[in-house]
């Protein structure tokens, strides 16, 4: 019996221990500051762990190896072939009587003699060596088209690092201005609580209406709401980051204050010039247009006849008659000499080839330049728009601590009270938007310039 209520008491401490244990756990894991993200480890996450940048990074690395399958056809072309067969019928040779004259006034052969071509499995076996010469043109012209093709993957693998850098920035932006609307937020909920205490003792006193009090308890009601909003939102935007860094979206971090205006001050002339030397649409349109060029010289290489140096052996098996071993060396030679216009058809489509490519540098050129002056000035109306809705909010702070002082002495109504807390909300709201907008305008301004 004793041992029975040692054994109950020593069960009950151990699960005292452990659920003390846990406890203590939990509260270092809850304590534990989150690993803090910088937006640059952002960045660099994202270049390294984002699959359509790895992607991207493979196509070039395709393009590259597609470049060395297209210099291998300068070298010799080996080529062997097997054929072997069983006869369906019973191919001979026949000599007729005398064919290969007399001997001694003896016919040779003195009577008909038939060979037969083999018993049984026959066939033959070739074995070539060609080394194109005339073909060598046309080679390099495609080995210089597939060497352009990796410069147009490196560009794309450049534009799509620098969409990832602008979607991180965007994202990580948001998550900065969903952090300070959620602080706003608190803030304003703290408000709100000390109006509806002092509401409350004045209603106790009757000193303001219930339908006041009550009035103040909605608004706080209704802050709490939106601070549930925001704490989503947050969450939201965090999992969308992570998704794009490539990385599971449940990966806890906080992230770093960012200045609302750190981008220096360029000339939209500079700006231009920048944009039109480091965009990868430009020079991905530059690329195009080389390509086309190169494609009309093939073209024009069809009327070109294809010359180059052969070896060929040649070997029947299991026959009679035939020789065993050929071996021969020569040139060979492939033309069309008429095509019936085909060449000269295929020039004229790549001659237009070459003007559309042209015309798209252009096209291209001006939605550069349209782009870099369009984000300019998004930019530069966003620094003028932070300015004055930090001014505003720091205004209707003012006034709201002014007024709550005026209250809490009855000196002003519980309406105005309201009022003002309403207006500071609008004006936290219009900051955080304006904040967003200037740090989004500077990202894009960036993207702009071809920058990463």
């Amino acid at each position: 019996m004793c041992q029975a209520g040692l054994l109950r008491n020593l069960c009950w401490l151990t699960a005292g221990i452990v659920f003390l244990a846990g406890s203590i756990l939990h509260s270092q894991q809850t304590t534990d500051p989150l690993p803090e993200l910088l937006l640059s480890q952002a960045i660099e996450i994202a270049l390294n762990g984002n699959d359509a940048v790895k992607n991207a990074k493979l196509d070039v690395s395709k393009s590259e190896w597609q470049v060395s399958e297209a210099k291998s056809r300068r070298l010799p072309e080996t080529s062997i072939e097997l054929f072997a067969a069983a006869n369906l019928n019973s191919p001979s040779f026949t000599y007729k009587e005398g064919v290969f004259g007399t001997v001694n006034g003896q016919p040779v052969p003195s009577t008909d003699v038939s060979i037969n071509l083999s018993d049984g499995i026959t066939g033959y076996a070739v074995a070539s060596v060609a080394q194109p010469l005339t073909q060598l043109y046309k080679i390099n012209i495609a080995v210089r088209m597939q060497e352009l093709s990796v410069e147009l993957s490196k560009e794309q693998f450049r534009g799509k690092q620098q969409s990832i850098v602008a979607d991180v920035k965007q994202a990580y932006y948001a998550i900065l201005q969903a952090e300070s609307a959620l602080e706003a937020q608190k803030a304003l909920i703290l408000q709100y609580k000390e109006t509806d205490r002092v509401a409350s003792e004045y209603l106790a006193q009757e000193s303001v209406l219930l339908s006041d009090s009550l009035e103040v308890k909605a608004k706080l009601a209704q802050a709490q709401h939106q601070m549930v909003v925001l704490k989503n939102n947050l969450e939201t935007d965090k999992e969308h980051l992570n998704n794009l860094l490539g990385r599971d979206i449940d990966t806890p971090f906080r992230t770093q204050s960012t200045p609302p205006a750190t981008a220096e001050e360029m000339d939209l002339k500079v700006a231009r010039q920048t944009a039109l030397r480091q965009r990868p649409e430009m020079k991905e349109a530059e690329i195009d247009v080389s390509r086309a060029g190169l494609d009309l010289k093939l073209a024009k290489a069809q009327y070109i006849p294809d010359v180059g140096g052969a070896i060929r052996y040649f070997s029947p098996i299991n026959t009679q008659i035939l020789p065993q071993n050929i071996v021969s060396a020569g040139l060979a030679l492939t033309w069309e000499p008429i095509d019936w216009g085909r060449r000269k058809d295929k020039v004229k489509q790549k001659g237009i080839t070459v003007e559309q490519s042209t015309n798209q540098l252009q096209d291209v050129r001006a939605k550069v330049l349209l782009d870099v002056d369009n984000t300019f000035r998004k930019l530069e109306e966003s620094r003028s728009l932070i300015s004055v809705a930090q001014a505003a909010r720091d205004a209707s702070n003012e006034k709201l601590r002014e007024v709550s002082d005026k209250f809490k002495q009855s000196a002003v109504l519980l309406r105005d009270v309201l009022q003002q807390q309403a207006a500071v909300a609008s004006a936290n709201h219009d900051y955080e938007e304006s904040l967003l907008a200037l740090l989004n305008a500077t990202a894009e301004f960036e993207k702009a310039l071809g920058e990463q």
